[in-house]
């Protein structure tokens, strides 16, 4: 058993099926050979089979295969892992977009900026399997999960999980399930096939405020780009070489999001999903955040109203640190606008526009050398934008998370045209850093405003101590007013 986890207490959550705990252990069933999530319907087994585990990757490396009940694919978090290690944090997000598909765990370790030793070492320490076991359980999860919810052929299945080969595939399916896929996909519901693109399940863990995501989303949609209507929220993307739109609406009583993929190229589908679960913050437990900022009066009435804020995240960091530079000292709307014309100027079109969605932002390469003179911006943040273009251009991985929340603050100001409130937005929005905290906007010093005046940026530092490590979320609810309205 993992040394962090505590027998007793795991196996009373699990006589409990508390859904608190499902993505925080796994239950190795000892007497069977099978995990399961402990949500799991299926009758306890006695606390001597019981091996409690932190990832379903270290259920995979003890040869545990996956219960078809519970079925742990389906489980919220990345890797089923809500550990506080922001490097291993980091790492399980470039697994997910398929950093470790050619096995180089020396790139990654790069990329993290720590060497390939230590790397395993925190693997070892937070997650129980190395990062190469890891990729390798994310591969067949997705597999098994898109064996269940889509009409995929089995080779578009392998690919876009990342196998490379049918043949791997299926040699990797039999051994963790004990059935080739086939037979997996006939004993599973399967979703009605959707002529039009592929649907996945994003589960999360509740509570989940949909009604502030969306409104959060609607007030800086990019005109073409993106929209928010009919409680859905629609955009087109790239990745990975690949183009396409999504749809995405929720589904709340099976706490849920349902997306609508369409994708010229299914080799980038898990990349799409992993994006999709950043921009819409799946992976955060909520229950813990909401209970430790009710612990200050000033949120407490707040959460209480509202629980389960959570923190808008992006579809791409260059498209956010160039949203970020436009918004700089001007409003939310007169930054869309911007955002709108520059995506009118430069986007690329797509082949087929789908609900109004017919442009794709802007890539660096087309903003670095182009004329922005009719957009409406000053010479200076034009000339930031460019910049910024050109650095992102040159060096495509500009825009990454750091060891520390301090030190990815530290890289950032160094980019031309952003400064510390930049820095911190682009730190919270789009590298996923749940502690960042813009302390100069004014917005929050608008929020905390008494009859006496509004408070410095330090002294408002200074109070926020209490809401580490959370200080992004309490940004949000300061930017929502106790009404629910925007601040």
């Amino acid at each position: 058993m993992h040394p962090e986890l505590e027998h007793a207490a795991c196996y009373r959550a699990l006589l409990a099926r508390d859904a608190r705990f499902d993505g925080v252990f796994y239950t190795g069933v000892v007497s069977t050979g099978i995990f399961c999530r402990p949500v799991c319907p299926a009758t306890p087994p006695k606390p001597e089979n019981c091996v409690f585990l932190p990832t379903a990757a270290a259920a995979h490396r003890l040869g545990f295969r996956p219960c078809l009940r519970c079925r742990p694919e389906l489980t919220p978090g990345i890797a089923g892992w809500r550990g506080t290690a922001s490097t291993v944090s980091r790492a399980l997000y470039l697994i997910c977009e398929g950093a470790l598909n050619d096995g180089n765990v020396d790139a990654l370790a790069t990329r993290l900026g720590v060497s390939a030793r230590h790397l395993r070492r925190l693997f070892e320490r937070h997650v129980g399997a190395s990062p190469l076991t890891v990729a390798q359980t994310q591969r067949i999860l997705f597999a098994k999960k898109l064996l269940g919810e889509s009409r995929l052929s089995m080779a578009d299945i392998a690919i876009a999980a990342g196998f490379g080969s049918v043949r791997r595939f299926n040699d990797a399916m039999r051994r963790t399930y004990g059935r080739p896929p086939g037979e997996l996909r006939r004993s599973m519901h399967t979703a009605a096939h959707h002529t039009e693109g592929v649907t996945v399940r994003l589960p999360y863990s509740p509570p989940y405020d949909w009604e502030a995501m969306l409104g959060f989303l609607a007030s800086r949609a990019i005109a073409g780009v993106e929209t928010v209507a009919n409680n859905r929220y629609r955009r087109s993307f790239a990745c990975d070489g690949a183009y396409g739109t999504l749809d995405v609406c929720a589904d709340l009583p099976a706490h849920q999001l349902r997306a609508t993929i369409r994708i010229d190229r299914i080799r980038a589908l898990g990349s799409v999903v992993t994006r999709l679960r950043r921009l819409f913050d799946l992976d955060a437990d909520l229950s813990a955040i909401d209970a430790h900022l009710a612990h200050d009066p000033l949120f407490a009435g707040r959460v209480r109203a509202r629980p389960g804020l959570r923190v808008p995240g992006t579809w791409d960091t260059f498209e956010l640190a160039v949203r970020a530079v436009l918004g700089q000292q001007i409003s939310v709307a007169a930054a869309t606008t911007l955002a709108g014309r520059l995506a009118a100027a430069l986007g690329q079109p797509l082949e087929s526009a789908v609900d109004g969605i017919g442009l794709l932002f802007p890539i660096p390469a087309v903003i670095a050398t182009a004329d922005l003179d009719g957009i409406g911006l000053t010479q200076r943040r034009a000339a930031s934008l460019r910049q910024l273009a050109q650095a992102m251009r040159d060096n495509p991985h500009l825009l990454r998370p750091f060891e520390t929340l301090e030190d990815s603050i530290a890289r950032l100001t160094e980019l031309p045209g952003i400064g510390p409130w930049t820095a911190q937005y682009i730190a919270m929005r789009a590298l996923r850093e749940p502690d960042a905290f813009p302390a100069s906007d004014l917005g929050l010093l608008r929020a905390l405003e008494t009859p006496v005046g509004r408070p410095t940026p330090a002294a408002l530092l200074a109070r926020a101590e209490a809401w580490r490590p959370w200080r992004a979320y309490a940004a949000l609810r300061l930017w929502l007013q106790p009404d629910g309205a925007p601040a």
